[in-house]
């Protein structure tokens, strides 16, 4: 192939890792997302221009790590995740970037940073049902971040809770959709291995005596239904302050 075909592959290889970047004006940010027809298949939609399916964001977990301000969520239609988010901030809610490219049908749930460089984001595949849990897991502050599956092979389930002691020590709390389908595990080894403490047919309740802290709740998510957005809110003088704003409507899909 000559370079004249190349370019463009390495083009859009360029533009496909460029971070998204958003601009905290003070107004709702909307996150961009462009629906092709390879995402509606994949995710079995059969959408319309007389009849498109909407986009919405998820914003389900967040956390700090020093300065840096983490949210971790989806895109999803009503029946169908699409993509997963991760969004960084350094400086203050000002702006945000998603530091890891969006991972296809798959969901980024709670987050917690152990100390200022090791951080485990939970998280699973969605196609239609959850399975495949995992933790998203960085060890440099959130510069770079890599899957550590819970399950060897591909397993159906989802994560309940989890909680890290110590960047190495975790217990974690599974849901595997089927019999004694409520299970506990315990690593020593950041998540590399997982072993088994307790499963039951019934709800387990999740051992917090044996958890870490939580972080310093400086920090929240709520959701407006009258503007149709998450609100970013910080606390200050025990007032919670409005920071940011994300417009829940992230879209459409359509023929």
């Amino acid at each position: 192939m000559s370079w004249f075909g190349i370019l463009p592959v390495l083009m859009w290889l360029a533009q496909s890792q460029t971070p998204l970047f958003l601009e905290n004006d003070g107004q709702a940010m909307h996150l961009k997302f462009e629906c092709t027809g390879e995402d509606m298949t994949a995710a079995g939609l059969d959408c319309t221009a007389d009849e498109p399916c909407p986009v919405f964001l998820e914003l389900s977990g967040i956390e700090t790590a020093g300065a840096k301000l983490f949210l971790t969520g989806n895109l999803h239609t009503q029946t169908a995740t699409l993509y997963s988010i991760l969004l960084e901030s350094t400086d203050g809610a000002r702006s945000f970037a998603e530091p890891e490219p969006r991972m296809h049908a798959v969901t980024l749930d709670q987050i917690q940073f152990v100390d200022l460089q090791t951080g485990y984001i939970s998280g699973w595949t969605v196609s239609p049902l959850p399975r495949d849990p995992f933790f998203f897991v960085t060890g440099d502050g959130g510069k770079t971040w890599n899957k550590r599956f819970l399950f060897e092979e591909g397993k159906a389930g989802a994560i309940d809770q989890f909680r890290f002691s110590s960047p190495t020590a975790g217990i974690v709390l599974v849901d595997t959709g089927s019999c004694m389908r409520h299970q506990i595990y315990e690593t020593r080894d950041g998540g590399s291995n997982w072993a088994l403490q307790h499963e039951s047919e019934s709800p387990i309740p999740f051992p917090r005596d044996r958890s870490a802290g939580g972080s310093d709740q400086a920090w929240r998510i709520r959701t407006d239904a009258k503007t149709k957005t998450y609100v970013l809110e910080k606390q200050e003088d025990n007032r919670w302050l409005p920071a940011a704003r994300f417009s829940i409507s992230a879209g459409v899909c359509k023929g």
